[in-house]
């Protein structure tokens, strides 16, 4: 062990060895990763060890696509044998709305490139698994040919030979007890065989992650749990397969089951999960195993003991009850966080399908300052320290667990770590039938129901909630629409520098005193990192306004750039307000305020005295109605919504919720971030760079961005022929039997009584008038693209 190395990796497991591979393989040679027992004590070693590419996040579906490939890779750098086993997998409906979904599924993996799934009739699946599962309720399966398992033992340690061969050290048996920071932001490893000093520490601690987390200072939103497995007998039926069984997922089931040599490995995602040493896991447990619970399991087990006929007369060769770790949306937790130079790479439930894309992102983004994909679905900053509670990290993990293989829908909300935080109206919202989605713990309005009784069925398709959703557009078109707008990130910049900081941080010019600018943000390769508008407030101070959700991760792009005379706060819970769309939003202003208001035009801001309320107010709009954002601290939010309710009662104002601002901002080509703009977008492709001041002075980004080559493919507006359903995004586009696009998002534009979807679509077919189709529901749809904005295409109404 040498005294001092550029990067220390804490944990031996996959995850871990996967990073250590990934930094030796990019370059840097004085790595180390310290493991307190042996290589895969933890999780690794008793993992079912299956893979699989298909991801509902295609940025996370192309990773997990990078981590199969790389097994042979490693497997020839290391001379390790892994275990590979190719044997590919099918997951299979068994009701009729998980058909539909399984075929959904299939078009958007068909959009991103992953030519290896296809969808299998009843019979097919049956051929394939050569009788030994029931198939007679089947109705169909996705099968993928990249799909198998390996052996943890072999992979693991085929990582770290092929790190070593690079240059890596591995150090055994050599507990981390204490972390340490120097004045000068590098670290002191305190282990029990001596002091390692390092520049970078990076958390791959798995089980025990929390207590590597807290040696920093981090707590981190992960916790272990129990997962039950079985291995049987031998199996006479395998004996009839050409080869051996593919992975079989039976989701209305379940469970999951792989071929272990003559017999089966069946594995079970029960509804009601078992927590396990929520702070970690002691630090002696190691080749360790939990007693199995077969009454907590046992209805799952019964389920799937009937699909596998066989298994009732075979005997149970093993039970494994293992704890893996889990975050509150069962994704990894990957990239920087707390003090400088602490890196984690924890969380990895599916450490064999995404271990490989966890350490290449990792690796990259502490040797380049960014990964090469967009891993947001990944990042750290996706949790706030909120979400770090003990009990919400229990009711949310719990809720996931039980929830792994149950038929989700695009139009639920589920219930756990809810409510969190509310906006100060909430009550009165409520009692007004407000139905509430969340939004980074923050209770958002999503419409209002006509009554307490009103209930909203899960469903795949138009929801019962559609007609109220138009009448919320109805009434913002026709007479003004009051949308609460707690759920926005709010970020106050001042100090002497703060122009010039802002100018820096920024693509576009900044606003003039009392003006607004749609402010996009790059990254310093030229890809975006930010959709903000910035507000000039003419006393020195401006705002950046951007989503709740999206606060952790823009505070780290700030406070990394930092300036000694430039001040960052985020006041996004200080202050709220509400947003007024429609006609009438004028008149509505006029009779409470003392402030002329007349003459504020479109992306204008003032400050002005509406009843008791001295309140910021902007003119700007995402509905393309004449509209204005009144934000007032948040004290005074309920009862800044009775006044503002109280002097349209006569003219028509209705609350509406943000399921009608997004079908509103859809008929407008008003994109989002997380479906139009993305980290893994240029400004070019998506539009945006229309809002760039490529003329102004330097700014992060700006090199790369012009030195991009051209894009291959542009934003454009489809309008759909469907019936029923509409476009969610990640579908693909098609010119015949070609694909030549992938929708970004989607949904029904109320005011124009159409459904549309924004895409990005190869330069060729986006031409206007161009015939296409769209995959809705994994049916092909004809659509056309349009011109952008079909609402009011020359802005007048909201430049009224």
């Amino acid at each position: 062990m040498k005294s001092s190395y550029r990067a220390v990796v804490i944990g031996g497991g996959v995850v871990g060895a996967s990073v250590l591979y990934h930094l030796a393989k990019f370059g840097w040679s004085e790595i180390a990763l310290v493991e307190r027992a042996e290589l895969t004590a933890g999780s690794t070693w008793h993992a079912a060890a299956g893979f699989h590419a298909l991801n509902g996040d295609p940025n996370v579906a192309a990773l997990q696509d990078y981590t199969i490939k790389l097994y042979k890779q490693i497997e020839a750098e290391s001379g390790q044998n892994v275990g590979l086993h190719m044997t590919g997998g099918v997951n299979i409906a068994t009701a009729p709305g998980r058909w539909e979904q399984l075929k959904s599924n299939w078009a958007t993996f068909k959009a991103i490139g992953v030519e290896t799934a296809r969808l299998m009739s009843p019979d097919e699946v049956r051929e394939i698994t050569g009788g030994v599962i029931r198939t007679d309720d089947v109705l169909g399966g996705l099968y993928d040919s990249n799909e198998g398992y390996l052996d943890p033992y072999g992979a693991t340690h085929a990582y770290v030979g092929a790190a070593r061969k690079r240059g890596a050290d591995v150090i055994l048996r050599n507990r981390v007890l204490e972390l340490k920071q120097r004045g000068d932001g590098t670290w002191d490893v305190i282990t029990e065989q001596g002091t390692i000093h390092t520049e970078h520490v990076v958390n791959a601690g798995g089980l025990w992650a929390k207590q590597c987390g807290h040696m920093a200072g981090v707590d981190l939103p992960v916790t272990p749990m129990e997962h039950h497995y079985l291995i049987t007998d031998t199996v006479e039926g395998l004996k009839s397969l050409p080869g051996e069984l593919p992975m079989v997922v039976d989701l209305d089931g379940f469970t999951y089951t792989r071929q272990e040599r003559d017999g089966l490995l069946l594995g079970v995602y029960e509804r009601n999960p078992q927590h396990w040493r929520m702070d970690g896991a002691p630090w002696d447990y190691g080749m360790d195993l939990i007693p199995e619970n077969l009454d907590r399991i046992g209805k799952e087990l019964a389920i799937g003991f009937d699909r596998f006929p066989e298994l009732a007369h075979v005997g149970i060769r093993k039970w494994v009850n293992g704890a893996f770790t889990f975050s509150p949306d069962g994704n990894p937790l990957v990239g920087p966080v707390g003090p400088r130079g602490y890196w984690v790479a924890c969380g990895v439930m599916a450490g064999f399908s995404q271990g490989g894309g966890v350490g290449k992102s990792l690796a990259e983004w502490m040797i380049h300052g960014q990964p090469e994909a967009d891993v947001y679905g990944m990042d750290i900053a996706r949790f706030g320290l909120h979400q770090s509670n003990k009990e919400y990290i229990r009711q949310m993990t719990a809720q996931f667990y039980a929830r792994r293989f149950v038929m989700t829908y695009p139009n639920e909300e589920l219930p756990a770590g809810r409510p969190l935080r509310t906006p100060g109206a909430y009550a009165d919202m409520s009692a007004a039938h407000c139905r509430w989605g969340n939004s980074w713990g923050m209770e958002v309005p999503l419409y209002f129901a006509p009554n307490a009784d009103f209930e909203e069925p899960g469903t795949l398709r138009r929801s019962a909630a559609f007609p109220i959703i138009a009448d919320e557009c109805a009434a913002a078109q026709n007479a003004a629409g009051l949308l609460d707008i707690s759920g926005f990130s709010r970020y106050r910049v001042t100090g002497p520098g703060a122009k010039a900081w802002l100018d820096r941080l920024l693509a576009c010019t900044l606003p003039a005193p009392g003006r607004i600018k749609l402010a996009p943000m790059l990254a310093h390769d030229g890809r975006l990192k930010g959709d903000l508008t910035c507000f000039n407030w003419g006393d020195g101070s401006y705002w950046l306004m951007g989503s709740y959700y999206l606060r952790a991760y823009h505070m780290r792009w700030f406070n990394d750039h930092t300036a000694p005379d430039v001040h960052v706060e985020d006041i996004s819970d200080a202050m709220s307000g509400f947003a007024l769309h429609g006609p009438k939003a004028r008149e509505i202003l006029e009779r409470i305020s003392d402030t002329d208001l007349s003459g504020l035009r479109m992306m204008h801001c003032t400050t002005a005295d509406l009843g008791l309320h001295r309140a910021h107010v902007g003119r700007l709009s995402l509905s393309g109605e004449l509209a204005y954002e009144i934000t007032a601290p948040a004290s005074e939010h309920a009862q800044l919504r009775r006044l503002l309710l109280a002097a349209g009662a006569d003219l028509g104002l209705r609350e509406i919720g943000f399921n009608a601002m997004l079908s509103m901002r859809l008929e407008k080509s008003i994109g989002i971030w997380n479906a139009e703009f993305t980290q893994g977008y240029t400004p070019a492709e998506t539009g945006l760079d229309r809002w760039i001041a490529w003329d102004k002075g330097d700014f992060i980004g700006k090199a790369a961005a012009q030195g991009a080559p051209a894009p291959t493919r542009l934003l454009s507006m489809l309008e759909i022929d469907t019936d029923g359903a509409d476009c969610r995004g990640f579908e693909p586009v098609w010119s015949g039997d070609e694909i030549v696009g992938i929708t970004t998002s989607g949904g029904y534009g109320h005011r124009l009584n159409r459904s549309f979807a924004m895409a990005l679509i190869d330069r060729a077919h986006s031409a206007e008038g161009s015939a296409l189709s769209v995959h809705v529901l994994g049916e092909k749809r004809t659509a056309k693209v349009i011109a952008m904005s079909p609402y009011d295409p020359e802005g007048a109404r909201m430049k009224a």
